[in-house]
């Protein structure tokens, strides 16, 4: 019998808790449920209405000062999906609610600032989603495996990331970290498909294949990562990514258990809805001058 992609399983299934370890994750499982694409992609599209009432609600109650927001901050090695993610889940959203951010190499004038100078201002706004495509973590995986900063400076930007973290968190900030995990065999099929399209020429970079050579460092980074930086206000979630599909029903799911977390609500009005009802219907009877 097929499993629906309930909450409280899928989520509750991919939260990290104490002890966790990467290694044990196996990229093409698909942790609470038993469901093919074709069932996947049917439950993505049922539930993207329930995303966007959530998403309207947390925006409509900013209008009238709550101050709630959600970051979702995605991590994944190349070719892992980010960007179908952002497709096929944020996509379906209300764009006015929704802020992305996608994150490159800093530029000269960000290298010139602290790691988190170009971070701040992307933070959301008070009933906004913001999505990092990529995020600061950059600066303790990349930066760590390849050596751009010493081992000290690392070690600081993991205690920087926590005080950042608590802090935007307690302005309101609901923080939810996902990393799209892939096998490396996973990840070199969806480069070479890249090479094999005219189309997709434009998202291979050769780069990546230089980073693929880094693997096992890569996951010991984010081991790493994972491990210093979780916390009940920040949570880790792992989702195993060889799946297209279950990734972005599970990142989905996330959303939507995160967002009730917040409890968004439809606000009560701060006028007389009788009387503004009242004034519309009066509003009929003029006689509006012809322009010519």
């Amino acid at each position: 019998m097929t499993k629906t992609f309930w909450t409280d399983e899928v989520t509750e299934l991919l939260r990290v808790r104490e002890g966790f370890q990467l290694s044990a994750v196996d990229p093409a499982s698909k942790p609470g449920t038993d469901a093919d694409k074709c069932a996947g992609e049917k439950e993505l599209a049922r539930a993207a209405q329930e995303l966007r009432v959530l998403q309207e609600k947390l925006f409509a109650q900013s209008r009238l000062g709550a101050q709630d927001r959600l970051l979702v901050v995605l991590q994944a090695m190349d070719a892992a999906g980010k960007g179908g993610i952002v497709n096929h889940v944020f996509a379906q959203t209300e764009p006015y609610g929704l802020a992305l951010t996608a994150f490159k190499s800093p530029t000269e004038e960000e290298r010139a600032h602290d790691f988190l100078w170009r971070v701040e201002p992307r933070v959301p706004g008070p009933g906004v989603i913001g999505v990092f495509d990529r995020s600061h973590y950059e600066d303790v995986l990349i930066q760590k495996v390849r050596g751009f900063a010493p081992p000290e400076e690392i070690e600081r930007r993991y205690g920087a990331i926590n005080d950042f973290e608590a802090r935007i968190s307690a302005e309101g900030v609901r923080v939810v970290k996902i990393m799209l995990h892939i096998a490396p065999e996973e990840q070199a099929a969806r480069l070479i498909s890249r090479l094999d399209d005219p189309e997709k020429y434009w998202k291979y970079n050769p780069g990546d294949v230089d980073e693929r050579l880094h693997w096992p460092s890569y996951m010991e980074a984010f081991q790493t990562a994972i491990e210093r930086t979780d916390s009940d206000a920040a949570p880790w979630y792992v989702v195993p990514a060889n799946a297209k599909w279950y990734a972005r029903v599970a990142v989905q799911r996330i959303v939507i258990a995160e967002l009730a977390k917040l409890s968004p609500h439809w606000p009560e009005p701060d006028f007389d809805v009788a009387a503004e009802r009242q004034r519309v219907v009066d509003s009929l009877d003029i006689s509006w001058p012809l322009r010519g």
